[in-house]
């Protein structure tokens, strides 16, 4: 498969006005049908309710633009199935998000669902050696990859809590894993990483503050699946081996840092960490005085500032790449300290 730097950028308009022009009918269908988000609970940061289900517009374009560049490109022997290896999952969690939407799943049944995908991804993914070995042992690969697919699915859902956060937030890390994986001549990790990006900016002409409609659970861990696998099947080709782990999740940093500090920050209450509450980064910059625009503004500039650590890695891994990495790894202390010093309520 041999894709031009214009057939990506091709790609990526379609991404972008694909789901951009779709939300507007998935917005109005979940009026349609009340799969509304209402401000019943505390935590809520909205006055008014706001429909939901847009994560369908941004699946569903992912794979509408992936797919038919496939038959265009008369490819699909060779790289439909590597394409749906991915996709395929994500849809299927995405579905899982979807029944969560519009009935609700208690947390347990969700996890044990998510562990069972995250199997079948790794399993897939080590037998057709779409990755190197981390570990050096066949079972201990599998079980991290199905513990950095599954964290990270429920990562990127936790941290869609903001007008844009999450959406904005995978953009970035999407237009990271693409800069990498186009500069190693991965080209297929490259196109689904740039489409993945052009979709979430395309959802954000609705998402963005003040949201006129939210991704859910459907979107949010459809994308969780597509940016851990990704992740995993990016090959740097930098070596220690650590250092090429070591860009999973700097690529990821600010939805693990919300994660880390909103389920030890429940924990330290005693409360379950699957329970909702005002403890994310976002609420926690909100009570410093931002609003919902500018806490969104702070979180992308947060997650570019992390992907450039990545980058800077990857271009100078022989040099510099040991250096930037405990800078990298001290200014993510620092920010969990200093979000974690906010009080975690109003």
């Amino acid at each position: 498969m041999n894709i031009s730097a214009t057939e990506f950028l091709l790609l990526g308009v379609g991404a972008f006005i694909l789901t951009g022009t779709l939300t507007w009918p998935v917005r109005k269908v979940a009026l349609w049908i009340g799969a509304m988000d209402l401000p019943n609970i505390e935590r809520k940061t909205q006055k008014e309710a706001v429909p939901y289900l847009g994560g369908i517009s941004i699946a569903a374009s992912i794979c509408i633009v992936t797919y038919s560049a496939i038959y265009i490109a008369d490819d699909t022997a060779t790289t439909f199935p590597l394409v749906s290896y991915l996709l395929v999952p994500a849809v299927v969690m995405g579905l899982m998000g979807l029944v969560d939407d519009l009935r609700g799943l208690q947390p347990w049944p969700r996890l044990i669902f998510q562990t069972v995908v995250g199997i079948i991804i790794s399993a897939v993914v080590i037998k057709n050696q779409f990755t190197g070995s981390p570990t050096g042992n066949e079972l201990l690969d599998n079980a991290l990859f199905v513990v950095w697919i599954v964290g990270m699915t429920n990562s990127i859902n936790f941290f869609d809590n903001l007008d844009g956060g999450a959406a904005g937030t995978v953009a970035i890390s999407s237009l990271g894993i693409s800069y990498i994986a186009y500069s190693g001549g991965q080209q297929l990790v490259t196109a689904l990483s740039f489409v993945t990006a052009c979709a979430c900016l395309g959802f954000l002409l609705w998402n963005r503050a003040p949201a006129r409609i939210y991704m859910g659970d459907a979107g949010a861990l459809f994308l969780g699946v597509v940016v851990s696998v990704l992740t995993i099947r990016l090959d740097s080709g930098i070596q220690p081996q650590w250092r090429s782990l070591a860009l999973l999740p700097i690529l990821l940093a600010v939805p693990i840092l919300d994660t880390s500090v909103a389920v030890l920050s429940r924990l330290r209450r005693g409360i379950s960490p699957f329970q909702g509450g005002r403890d994310h980064l976002s609420h926690r910059l909100m009570r410093k005085g931002l609003s919902k625009k500018y806490a969104a503004y702070a979180l992308w500039a947060m997650q570019a500032g992390f992907v450039a650590c990545a980058v800077i890695i990857y271009q100078r891994s022989e040099t510099l790449g040991a250096y930037v990495f405990m800078v990298t790894l001290g200014l993510w202390l620092a920010a969990f300290i200093w979000f974690w010093r906010v009080p975690s309520s109003d």
